[in-house]
């Protein structure tokens, strides 16, 4: 009988593995972003197939660990097809690699005056995109590095700039299953969980298969959050601030820090100052190679676009324009975006100083809900942009980001015409489904621990 068990088990797994490794194939080589019937189906598939895997194989760390590495190989030898910023980033890169600093001009201004320091500018430009193009880069420093050793190494092939990023994002995501695998253990949750986020369709496609560089930040985030727990709070420093250098986003969760040193550390107030020293200072070490006059001027114009220019993908942003349209008659996203941020920074304020911070399966539910009030009062919200608030809900009671990192692929639905176009019923099904699956926990499942 238990033979017979054995059998069945390696039979489904074997036909589950290999439906996957198809599905990730077709997804890496035969998918065109405008096809969004194919790719729903895709990403529907993979998702319903990771699961059963996880639930399957849960007391199988390895085994499951070995094919998280599997399904990410299966992308090494393409080229992004959901996204075009990585022709931006291969830019960036051979522009450091060159001694030119990226954050000084934007390629349009060089393609302009006939620039050709570097192989492939029409190429790369053409493929960035004419909104990207027109704009100064707005990757951090850390980021950056990792362009300019793709830009080092591969200076005349495209993949090969690919391949190079690839690989490091892969490392990334396994020193993020190495210290994810840690913290759970240390908050005495089951460790298969970690797999929710490394067998996640969504962060397979969007780091591996995109190239967002979400996966390095989520990489020094955990770390941080790891040695914290650990009272070895001058690594982490270091580690957080590394993250805001690859992306700013967790700038947003810094007074959280508040209360938790306070209940942690003796002198804990001297500490947390000595914290968020330590975490500016190494931001601002890693900024120093691309000091310059106009640097300021420029990386604040262009991250400033997102709140002021950009709309992709909003929820409550979408209701305030249309109530805006009805009564003033334009797109209100000028005066809408500098409000919004101020709403977000009183929550998180609110956060800090009326929610309890300590111990750290409270510090990282309310890291997650800062997370989640941001993108629902962002103008912007890209698929990859959940990687932060998915990794950090399995520590805590909530599922709604693992609803929400299926459901984020709806928003796809805008590149299925030859006009960019956001379907509204779809982003309308998106938010409800997530917003109430939210309510439904935060209200009816309070006590109700999912393992």
């Amino acid at each position: 009988m238990n033979l017979k068990h054995n059998k069945n088990s390696f039979l489904f797994n074997f036909i589950l593995i290999f439906i996957t490794i198809l599905f990730y194939s077709l997804f890496a080589y035969d998918l065109e972003r405008s096809n969004f019937l194919k790719l729903l189906f895709l990403y529907s598939g993979l998702f319903l197939g990771s699961f059963l895997l996880i639930e399957k194989n849960k007391n199988r760390f390895w085994f499951l660990a070995g094919f998280a590495l599997i399904f990410r190989l299966v992308f090494i030898g393409s080229l992004p097809n959901l996204s075009q910023d990585f022709y931006r980033f291969i830019w960036d890169g051979r522009l450091i690699a060159e001694g030119i600093n990226p954050f000084l001009s934007t390629p349009k201004k060089l393609l302009e005056e006939n620039f050709s320091a570097i192989a492939q500018t029409r190429i790369l430009i053409d493929g960035m995109g004419s909104l990207n193009a027109s704009n100064y880069s707005n990757y951090p420093p850390v980021s950056q590095f990792v362009y300019g050793i793709a830009g080092f190494f591969a200076k005349k092939s495209i993949l090969g700039s690919v391949v190079i990023m690839r690989l490091i994002l892969i490392a990334a995501d396994f020193g993020t299953l190495y210290f994810g695998k840690k913290l759970l253990k240390k908050l005495q949750l089951p460790s298969h969980r970690i797999f929710w986020f490394i067998l996640n369709p969504f962060v397979i496609l969007e780091f591996t298969g995109n190239l967002h560089f979400e996966g390095l930040m989520v990489f020094f985030l955990l770390s941080g959050i790891y040695f914290l727990v650990q009272k070895k709070w001058m690594f982490s420093a270091i580690l957080i601030g590394f993250s805001i250098s690859v992306k700013l986003l967790p700038l947003l969760i810094l007074p959280l820090f508040f209360n938790y040193f306070r209940k942690k550390f003796k002198l804990g107030f001297v500490k947390l100052l000595g914290f968020y020293m330590l975490i500016f200072t190494t931001v601002f070490l890693t900024f120093i190679p691309f000091l310059s006059e106009n640097l300021i001027q420029n990386y604040s114009d262009s991250v400033g676009l997102w709140f002021s220019k950009f709309e992709f993908n909003a929820s409550v942003y979408y209701i305030i324009r249309w109530i805006g349209f009805q009564t003033v008659g334009w797109n209100i996203i000028g005066t809408v975006g500098k409000i919004l941020p101020i709403i977000i920074f009183l929550g998180i304020l609110g956060l800090t100083f009326f929610r309890k911070n300590y111990p750290e399966k409270k510090l990282l539910q309310n890291m997650l809900f800062a997370f989640c009030l941001y993108f629902l009062l962002s103008t912007t919200v890209h698929p990859w942009y959940l990687a932060t608030p998915l990794l950090l809900s399995i520590f805590t009671k909530f599922r709604f980001l693992l609803l929400w990192s299926f459901l984020i692929v709806l928003s796809y639905s805008a590149y299925n015409t030859q006009e960019f176009q956001e379907n509204m019923y779809l982003l309308a099904l998106e938010y409800l489904l997530v917003v109430g699956f939210f309510t439904y926990e935060l209200y009816y499942k309070r006590r109700k621990m999912i393992s």
